[in-house]
């Protein structure tokens, strides 16, 4: 699974000075610890650059303001997802199972532990135009990917394939936030395979029951 490669050194002494990209990726992993525990709204930069270990003007050369900020974590966290979206379909040729490891996909990312699918799925910042387009891009490009697959695959018109694969990817993704959050760590008495198998194979039965094309079949 690809998830945002931000890292917090716990044992490296503060104060050391690190190369542009490493300190970057100590911000950005020091800021996601805050924006998911405290939200947009209520996190500041004096907290961030506290859990960073630097001190504000440090975090300022690197980020302009909390915004930036927030849109740079998001951008990995889209990227992450829409990835592992592509991996999955490409992992095999059996459509049942791309449908599973799909849906598996959206799982996994909402079960990582560094809970960044808040920022993607459960932003207090969706007012936000630049953060919406981010959050929206999930769902087209995922989408995107699913429904190339439906329209070479049963030969049914764009549209109708694209339609098909937004309802996919809002089933998959619904379901996994509704899983991992309604216990605090996943739906009592599921685990995480077996809530994938339930909902792979319901929309399996839908999306199955689209007959492939003659060259397909062949």
């Amino acid at each position: 699974m690809v998830t945002e490669q931000f890292d917090l050194d716990e044992t490296r002494p503060r104060g050391v000075r690190l190369p542009r990209r490493e300190r970057r990726a100590q911000l950005l992993a020091a800021a996601l610890e805050v924006f998911v525990a405290q939200g947009y709204h209520a996190a500041a930069m004096d907290d961030i650059a506290e859990r960073a270990g630097v001190s504000k003007p440090v975090l300022y050369q690197h980020f302009p303001g909390k915004l930036e900020l927030y849109l740079a974590i998001l951008d990995a966290a889209c990227d992450a997802i829409i990835d592992n979206c592509r991996k999955a379909l490409s992992s095999t040729q059996d459509n049942k199972q791309r449908v599973a490891a799909a849906i598996d996909a959206f799982y996994a990312y909402v079960g990582h532990d560094t809970g960044a699918f808040r920022l993607v799925f459960e932003s207090d910042l969706t007012n936000e135009p630049a953060v919406r387009g981010h959050v929206d891009r999930v769902t087209t490009e995922c989408a995107e990917l699913i429904a190339a697959v439906i329209e070479d695959d049963t030969s049914l018109p764009p549209a109708a394939s694209q339609l098909l694969a937004v309802s996919l990817v809002g089933m998959a993704q619904v379901s996994a936030r509704f899983w991992m959050t309604d216990t605090d760590g996943g739906l009592a008495g599921l685990t995480r395979d077996q809530a994938t198998t339930l909902v792979s194979g319901l929309a399996w039965r839908g999306i199955g029951g689209y007959p492939l094309t003659d060259e397909n079949e062949a």
